[in-house]
């Protein structure tokens, strides 16, 4: 199959979640170019804003299997992975796959589960296996997962450390709809849209996980020239020396935004990186990496205000 077949069946994807979701495109972008390069979502949003319905219709579109997990205080780390269980016919013990094993894994107010369960995912989100009694065992390919949390609500969450939000490609937040979009939603309802039939809402397959695969290999081939490297490098480090920063972005994250750089550049229809492609995924895939100082945070100081003066100030390659 050639690019341009393979860039038009991905991008269909897009219109297929339109059926259910309204807005949120550059959510349903984020999520598709880390499918593409291997990586991980966390969106954040208030409570009503579609985050759970947006990951379940590009699955259905995608043909992917999927699985969610509400996260909660009380939920174990053999929840998600799965665990060894007695078979009392046998006398043996054997393997119970948890609801990590699947395409596209959805993490539902990861925030409120402890770090020892949050801890859980690490391995499968960067080794892409699951170890359980001395045994790795190897996780479906694709494989992501979308994790949502809600910014608004402290008591009884557990912030997410920095090791792991490391290990999520893009954090994009997802803003509530302006007044016509919200009318198209009350609309919808008022029509008699149910969110959890996907398929009375029209959403059809329009892309498989071969798809997915195929593309791969082309965005993996896309070229980034010298000065577009370097110009991605000067972000990350001017985040290291920006006085409202007390934690900028690290090596994996220059890389992260060279990856996505790279995916977006594809889905552009291109072959190339250029520096509109690096400036247009550098806030979701820094923004996660970066922590402000205290006096920059009761200042009312965000990391995206930060991050547009670095990329306002960063000479651009031409």
């Amino acid at each position: 199959m050639s690019d341009e077949q393979l860039r038009e069946r991905l991008t269909a994807v897009r219109q297929e979640v339109a059926k259910a979701v309204v807005g949120q495109d550059a959510a349903v972008t984020s999520v598709m170019i880390a499918l593409l390069v291997r990586g991980h979502v966390l969106l954040e949003g208030v409570p009503g804003v579609a985050k759970t319905l947006l990951v379940r219709t590009i699955s259905a579109a995608l043909q992917l299997e999927s699985s969610r997990v509400q996260f909660t205080p009380d939920l174990m780390p053999g929840d998600v992975t799965g665990s060894l269980v007695y078979d009392s016919t046998t006398g043996d013990f054997s393997f119970r796959p948890g609801p990590v094993f699947t395409n596209l894994l959805l993490a539902d107010e990861i925030n409120r589960t402890p770090p020892k369960t949050q801890a859980s995912l690490l391995e499968a989100m960067e080794e892409r296996q699951v170890s359980v009694d001395g045994l790795g065992r190897r996780l479906p390919d694709p494989f992501l997962v979308a994790a949502t949390q809600n910014p608004v609500e402290y008591e009884g969450t557990y912030p997410l450390p920095e090791a792991q939000l490391d290990r999520f490609l893009l954090k994009v937040t997802l803003d509530l709809p302006d007044r016509q979009e919200e009318i198209e939603v009350i609309r919808r309802h008022a029509a008699g849209f149910n969110p959890s039939d996907l398929a009375d809402a029209g959403v059809r397959p329009v892309a498989s996980a071969d798809d997915v695969l195929q593309a791969r290999q082309a965005v993996s081939a896309v070229q980034i020239s010298p000065e577009v490297v370097g110009y991605i490098v000067d972000i990350a480090r001017a985040t290291r020396a920006a006085p409202s920063f007390q934690l900028g972005v690290s090596p994996r994250g220059a890389t992260a935004l060279m990856s996505a750089a790279k995916a977006w550049a594809w889905l552009s229809g291109r072959d190339y990186v250029t520096p509109d492609d690096v400036k247009a995924l550098a806030l979701p895939a820094l923004r996660h990496r970066t922590a402000l100082t205290p006096e920059a945070a009761m200042d009312g100081t965000a990391a995206d205000d930060v991050l547009h003066g670095i990329l306002a100030s960063t000479p651009v390659p031409r």
